[in-house]
């Protein structure tokens, strides 16, 4: 504390060897020093801003066998509890009505599906939305000092959106960006209880600024390519110059679908946190989201990790 005062009265008389910038640096350094507690796992993260912190992510987290939702719906084996005790703290999820006539938050469902003729989008299986959302409410509960993300395909209003927001009890604890401001830190989240950032892909969402347009706010690469080989690190959707961005990890099959049998060699640790070094090296700005489907295989939580590690993409401190 009292190098932290006499940096602030250094600033403040401009005495000789004295900048402002190295006073802010060797504050942030004090700061971290007398940190104590974790922010999303790890000390070093908390005054980092959000946009420079690596989030691991599930693309239909949703969409598990664990939540009756089963291929060729399913991305994912094990649910929410699972994915969060191992480390998941970013989530795709998709909202849909139950039914296709209804129009109402109390119907809003989440399922794994297009809209066809023939079959609903809930045909595979379907979670209800505010039972989910309020499993996430106590879940984070349990964490106090983990901020959180939600990435939502939306097919239902983003009146109903935030009806199941409200009705499980997250909607008080969502941020709003202002575009074009900095994003704060981890530990101001915190402290200002704003721990929820929560974007959408269905543009802007009148009269509620906290659920963020995706594509305005951030961007992603693309997604569902049909082998590693043809994954690139080019902005796919969204403003590339936007710092927030999700690297979408995952491949397709033949006919589109998520490819559980190529999961164990698409997850490998190697592969995808060599991936994440090219991509962060490309952009100069390290990946906000890995976002990975069949989570279990490989360990996407340890490459975010690692990621969150590294000073640069060239630090050559990596563990194996």
């Amino acid at each position: 504390m009292q190098r932290i005062l006499a940096l602030l009265l250094c600033g403040l008389m401009l005495l000789p060897g004295c900048t402002t910038d190295e006073m802010k640096e060797e504050i942030l350094e004090e700061e971290i020093e007398l940190e104590t507690e974790a922010c999303n796992g790890m000390v070093i993260l908390c005054h980092r801003t959000y946009d420079n912190v690596t989030f691991p992510e599930t693309h239909n987290g949703h969409a598990t066998h664990e939540d009756g939702i089963y291929y060729p719906a399913s991305n994912h084996r094990t649910g929410l509890n699972a994915q969060w005790n191992a480390g998941i703290r970013a989530f795709m999820i998709d909202t849909h009505y139950a039914t296709p006539n209804a129009d109402s938050g109390d119907a809003v469902r989440l399922c794994h599906g297009s809209n066809s003729d023939v079959y609903s989008p809930c045909y595979y299986g379907q979670v209800n939305a505010v039972d989910w959302l309020s499993d996430l409410k106590q879940l984070m509960d349990s964490k106090p000092r983990d901020v959180v993300t939600l990435l939502i395909e939306s097919h239902v209003s983003a009146e109903h959106v935030m009806y199941v927001l409200n009705q499980s009890n997250l909607s008080d604890w969502m941020f709003t960006h202002i575009l074009g401001e900095e994003w704060p830190t981890l530990i101001e989240l915190i402290e200002q209880d704003t721990r929820l950032v929560v974007f959408w892909e269905q543009g802007t969402a009148e009269s509620y600024p906290q659920i963020h347009d995706f594509v305005v706010h951030g961007w992603t690469t693309n997604y569902g390519e049909d082998s590693t080989d043809n994954m690139n690190c080019e902005v796919h959707r969204g403003d590339g110059n936007q710092p927030v961005w999700h690297m979408n990890h995952w491949v397709s099959n033949s006919i589109g679908l998520a490819d559980p049998t190529r999961s164990e060699q698409v997850n490998d640790y190697q592969l995808l946190l060599a991936r994440a070094i090219e991509c962060w090296e490309f952009h100069e700005n390290r990946p906000t989201f890995i976002a990975v489907d069949w989570w279990e295989d490989g360990d996407v939580v340890a490459v975010a990790e690692q990621i969150n590690l590294m000073e640069s993409w060239s630090n050559e401190e990596i563990s194996d």
